[in-house]
């Protein structure tokens, strides 16, 4: 907070402060290591009608660019097995595979099809990546409240060409600098859908976590919740728990 206000005091512009919030959000969440977690993807339809996945992810934080992640879909029965690896980069596309054991295949997921549908859900490939500052141009618009909280709202445009995203308008706690709300707009600039991180718990007294993720599409009326039932950190993984060679033998 020192470091913001000192460069408000010095004219700082919208730019500069939209990326020192950047900054302070990704400083405080670092040096976490690894993660464990059991959750549900709950899918919504525009009626209402819900159907529920079990799941498991898993994390890996890399110094220096983006981190490795793992998903493994447990049931129901026609996704058992379905396995999604994800290696997210500061400054290159991220690399994204998926198992589908119905077909025992491997397949690679190219980078102008990231903003599709993950396993149809309301989130997208893109979504399932790390927040890295790389990845966007930032700017401070205003001040706001939600849920109570006072909140910074910065916007942030995607770098990469093949986002499915114009831009995203993220309220950021002043307290303990969490995204609370994202806003997405498509290519056309249009209101997308609206993330919400909710029921946050902390971890190592440092750390905090969202249990349940809330994902609204505006133009469909769909949604996805996200809801985590454990999480675990600093549980031993390293490079070889993420393997592409191996994802035809997860268990």
């Amino acid at each position: 907070m020192f470091v913001i206000t000192l460069g408000l005091a010095h004219g700082q512009t919208a730019q500069e402060k939209g990326l020192a919030i950047a900054k302070e959000r990704k400083a405080r969440d670092l040096g976490w290591g690894d993660s464990v977690a059991e959750m549900s993807m709950i899918l919504r339809n525009a009626n209402g009608d819900e159907a529920e996945r079990k799941m498991r992810m898993k994390s890996l934080e890399i110094k220096d660019d983006g981190d490795k992640g793992l998903t493994i879909f447990d049931q129901p029965l026609d996704v058992k097995g379905t396995a999604f690896l994800n290696f997210s980069h500061a400054l290159k596309p991220d690399d994204q595979w998926m198992y589908l054991p119905k077909l025992s295949k491997v397949k690679r997921i190219r980078s102008k099809n990231k903003s599709g549908p993950f396993m149809g859900s309301e989130f997208s490939y893109e979504d399932m990546s790390s927040f890295e500052l790389e990845k966007f141009k930032f700017k401070y618009l205003k001040d706001d409240k939600f849920e109570g909280q006072n909140c910074f709202v910065i916007e942030q445009v995607p770098t990469d060409k093949n986002s499915g995203y114009s831009k995203q308008l993220v309220w950021v706690d002043k307290k303990h600098y969490r995204a609370l709300k994202v806003e997405f707009y498509d290519r056309k600039n249009s209101f997308l859908k609206e993330l919400l991180n909710l029921e946050f718990e902390l971890y190592l007294d440092k750390y905090w976590r969202p249990m349940r993720v809330e994902m609204f599409n505006e133009q469909t009326s769909k949604s996805t919740d996200l809801v985590t039932h454990s999480i675990e950190f600093k549980t031993g993984l390293n490079d070889n728990d993420f393997n592409q060679g191996s994802l035809k033998n997860l268990r």
